[in-house]
């Protein structure tokens, strides 16, 4: 996108300070180009947002936009055309409720990125890592018992692909990274939806992982890590994992660890809220929602944990299939522990930065990306204007509105 845009009598937020200016904001060319008061441009599209607050556009760093339904198990049946067209769909959705880049943690590809760079329908930028990389029987594995074929055919959709041992797992890392991912994702722990692991096992052996970040770190990417328990989110952060997603079991030495790898932590609230409350009327088997009640507890008091403990936090919602509407929802539950400001640096400038794109998003700064939220309310005083898609009077997208 290559708009320009002037918005003028605005009140700037720069999260990373957490304060206020008044002023204007040029856009030029898809990007900040100017900030201060009374600037001036001809022949450029002007908003009055007077009384209204701009801040960056949002960041989810934890979703999954082709999983179109919660039953995981059954993507690999439907028509990879079928799950474009509903990605298509929910990352539109997306973009409506301010989030102007989201990172893919299993499911989309390349088609899927390059079709929203090229403008082929509208949604956030698309960072993905192509399949995640589960072992046999691990939380990307979505056999049944009485199953014996596992088919990971490129044809088919699906959110991950079986590979055990050394060997095998640089190759699908090396494959992945081959066709463009942005960060590799590994199941390092039981999980919700898989049919036949236990939330609290371990997954992986440490060469195996080690082999993964090697080959993630080779290529300048990094790992994110699907993991739970104290003891898969420490061993995932020992072998060096750049990101751990959920994270509700997590201990002190986490937190230690978190600190001295200079890691980030995910959680993902709100899937679980969502699994709990409606997951079965969107296909969430009946024993994966019996598994919920293990993490939904946890999940508040690790965030607790961990914000204390000064670790890097980043917004993900990890939502499934019609529960894809609840992806603001998040910013309620984290601020029941976190101040709004906290909650919104999640969400910005520090999601930037696990995803390396520090200074192109979640800022203001003249040279970023020019995606920006008008909303109307003060979302420091009131985590609530986030949660509202209803707050939002403008979404602006490479210095185009999108919305409103």
């Amino acid at each position: 996108m290559t708009g320009s845009l002037l918005l003028r009598n605005a009140r700037l937020l720069d999260p990373l300070s957490g304060e206020y200016t008044e002023g204007d904001l040029r856009c030029a060319d898809g990007r900040v180009a100017e900030v201060g008061p009374g600037l001036a441009a001809a022949d450029v599209p002007t908003l009055d947002v007077r009384g209204a607050v701009v801040l960056p556009g949002l960041i989810d760093a934890h979703v999954h936009v082709t999983a179109s339904t919660a039953d995981l198990g059954s993507l690999p049946s439907s028509s990879p055309s079928y799950v474009a067209a509903h990605a298509a769909r929910t990352m539109s959705r997306m973009l409506d409720r301010g989030f102007t880049t989201v990172r893919d943690v299993a499911g989309a590809d390349f088609g899927l990125a390059d079709a929203q760079a090229e403008g082929l329908f509208r949604g956030p930028r698309l960072l993905f890592c192509g399949r995640a990389l589960s072992q046999t029987g691990g939380h990307g594995d979505s056999r049944t018992r009485g199953t014996r074929v596992q088919d990971d055919h490129p044809c088919c959709a699906g959110l991950s692909r079986v590979a055990d041992g050394e060997d095998a797992v640089r190759a699908a890392a090396r494959d992945e990274l081959r066709k463009g991912a942005h960060h590799l994702k590994v199941m390092a722990s039981g999980g919700v939806a898989s049919p036949t692991d236990r939330v609290d096992s371990t997954q992986y052996s440490a060469g195996e992982l080690r082999a993964i970040v090697e080959e993630a770190e080779a290529a300048n990417r990094y790992v994110a890590a699907h993991a739970y328990t104290a003891r898969a989110v420490n061993r995932a952060l020992e072998l060096g994992v750049r990101s751990i997603e959920h994270g509700n079991l997590i201990d002190d030495r986490s937190v230690e660890l978190f600190r001295e790898h200079d890691a980030f932590l995910v959680p993902t609230l709100v899937t679980y809220w969502a699994l709990k409350e409606e997951g079965r009327e969107h296909g969430l088997p009946e024993s994966s929602w019996r598994k919920v009640d293990d993490v939904l507890g946890a999940g508040l008091a690790a965030l607790d944990r961990a914000a204390r403990g000064g670790v890097r936090l980043v917004y993900g919602t990890d939502l499934l299939g019609g529960m894809h509407r609840h992806q603001n929802h998040e910013f309620r539950l984290r601020a029941e522990v976190q101040s709004p400001l906290e909650v919104l640096r999640s969400a910005t400038s520090t999601a930037a930065e696990l995803l390396n794109l520090a200074g192109e998003i979640g800022t203001l700064a003249v040279g970023a990306h020019a995606d920006l939220l008008v909303v109307d309310g003060d979302p420091l005083a009131d985590a609530g204007v986030l949660a509202e898609p209803k707050h939002f009077r403008h979404i602006v997208q490479g210095g185009e509105v999108v919305s409103g």
